[in-house]
């Protein structure tokens, strides 16, 4: 069945050794505006959704709330939110925002529920869940239109059955919309772009409960903002329209280090990816320890003969040799699967559902940072995560085709980046607190060591200068957006567009 983020990474140490498979804290809870922009709260009145939607509302006292209410981070589950709405058109939505819109509630759509603070399971509020639109569709012109509920492993296996690809992230369940409205960082963005290069279009629902399409050539500053603008500032998306790419061969790696060699891989491979091709995407991954140790996990576009120069290339650089190496040829589905850590499973397994009971969740706090374009000092880099056991530090390339827009081309700003660097550790309620500081600390040294900037959809309550950490420069004109579409601040939270 699916793991989780530490689980994954394990299997992929594992996988080096034989060609195998891979309550919120209490300060963001309180954060959570029960009474937006000073409205008095006044219950909307949940019989009248009702009517409109049936049993598909679920409210506290129904049959599967306990179920409905929770998102993918188990530290989040003290929220507990008025209501769950599952949505299976982009009437339900207007339904939904027609009844709950002016009561001084939090209203938040929802795709995977993997949101790290839980902004998308509202404590007090409606959240709108999209998991009941996820259908995939690929047109005889490489076009795919998606619904906002689909999980990737969803859209991966919808597109591969018609030869098709899109860029996108490792994790199963993540759900496709959040993913996208984020910028969508993954194996292939170095060759394909991000996920939100290949959006052609998009419906959403606006505050009004208007429908509208969002393209270059209708509302186009709705879908500019929409390509990295984040999750929930702007409107309810309930469908995607992705161009999407023929599927090619393509290989998976794992390198796996000796402890203690981690200055001379990071330093090697910083270099090394800088200066790839296009169709090699790595991940250097750094586990806190005495001495920490690292593996280089990745793809690339093209078969093992093309893989395997590229990797003596790394190795030769670091001049430390792996102690097990995997190269193996993956067509694109099953590529995606052994990513996700489930190559062994069946679709059903990669993506378990929650109505029957199964439910894919890990406890964890994650933080980020963007590298870049200049690498940081490997040595320095090393000596942040040395003691820190149970802590990763994943740095996940860029470049290639990413850099080949301009910063302000979409929301999405880190254009020049080398890589986005996550800062991830499992966690249970008694111990986030510690957790917590430990990830701030790696983070915040991160950044003395010049990696400033931060990924909108590594979302972080603690982060100095969120706002334009995560949208630098773009920052001013994607507020304008929030402005015009949510003028009264319906979709607001505390890390939205509009309170940066």
């Amino acid at each position: 069945m699916t793991i989780d983020r530490r689980q994954f990474l394990a299997t992929l140490g594992a996988a080096a050794t034989a060609v195998a498979a891979g309550g919120p804290p209490a300060r963001a809870l309180a954060a959570f505006p029960a009474r937006p922009r000073g409205r008095a709260a006044v219950p909307p009145d949940w019989r009248a959704l009702r009517e409109r939607i049936g049993s598909r509302l679920v409210l506290p006292d129904d049959a599967g709330y306990g179920t409905a209410r929770l998102g993918y981070n188990t530290l989040n589950d003290g929220q507990l939110p008025a209501a769950v709405a599952h949505c299976v058109s982009a009437d339900d939505v207007r339904a939904c925002l027609d009844v709950a819109r002016g009561h001084g509630i939090p209203i938040a759509a929802r795709s995977g529920g993997h949101g790290y603070l839980g902004y998308s399971i509202p404590d007090r509020g409606l959240v709108i869940d999209l998991r009941g639109m996820a259908d995939v569709r690929v047109h005889p012109d490489g076009t795919a239109e998606v619904g906002a509920g689909a999980r990737l492993i969803e859209v991966y296996a919808g597109l591969a059955r018609a030869g098709r690809l899109l860029p996108g992230g490792t994790c199963p369940t993540v759900g496709v919309g959040g993913l996208t409205l984020g910028g969508g960082l993954g194996v292939l963005t170095r060759k394909y772009g991000l996920t939100c290069d290949r959006l052609a279009a998009a419906e959403v629902v606006t505050a009004d409960s208007s429908l509208r399409t969002a393209s270059p050539v209708e509302e186009p500053e709705l879908y500019w903002a929409l390509r990295g603008g984040g999750g929930g500032n702007f409107g309810v998306v309930t469908r995607f329209r992705f161009a999407t790419a023929p599927a090619p061969a393509l290989t998976v790696f794992v390198l796996a280090f000796p402890a203690g060699s981690v200055p001379e891989v990071l330093g090697a491979w910083q270099q090394w990816v800088a200066r790839a091709p296009f169709e090699l995407w790595a991940s250097c991954q750094i586990s806190g320890g005495n001495p920490p140790r690292c593996r280089v996990v990745g793809c690339y576009v093209g078969g093992p003969d093309g893989a395997n120069p590229l990797l003596d290339r790394l190795v030769t650089a670091a001049g430390t040799t792996p102690t097990s190496r995997t190269v193996a040829p993956k067509d694109y589905l099953d590529a995606m699967k052994f990513m996700a850590g489930c190559s062994n499973d069946t679709l059903a397994q990669c993506h378990p559902t929650w109505e029957g009971g199964v439910l894919p969740r890990a406890g964890f706090v994650a933080v980020s940072r963007m590298l870049g374009p200049a690498p940081l000092d490997p040595a320095k880099v090393t000596e942040l995560m040395a003691g820190r056991t149970g802590v990763d530090l994943l740095l996940d390339s860029l470049g290639g085709a990413v850099g080949e827009l301009a910063p302000d081309a979409t929301a999405f700003p880190h254009r020049d980046s080398l890589a986005s660097a996550q800062v991830y550790a499992s966690a249970t309620p008694s111990g986030e607190d510690q957790a917590r500081r430990t990830v701030d600390a790696v983070r915040d040294g991160l950044a003395a060591l010049g990696a400033h900037g931060a990924y909108v959809n590594y979302i972080d309550d603690t982060l100095p200068d969120w706002g334009r950490s995560y949208y630098g420069d773009n920052l001013r004109r994607l507020k304008d957006v929030a402005h015009r579409y949510d003028p009264d601040g319906v979709f607001a939270f505390p890390q939205s567009v509009t309170a940066a």
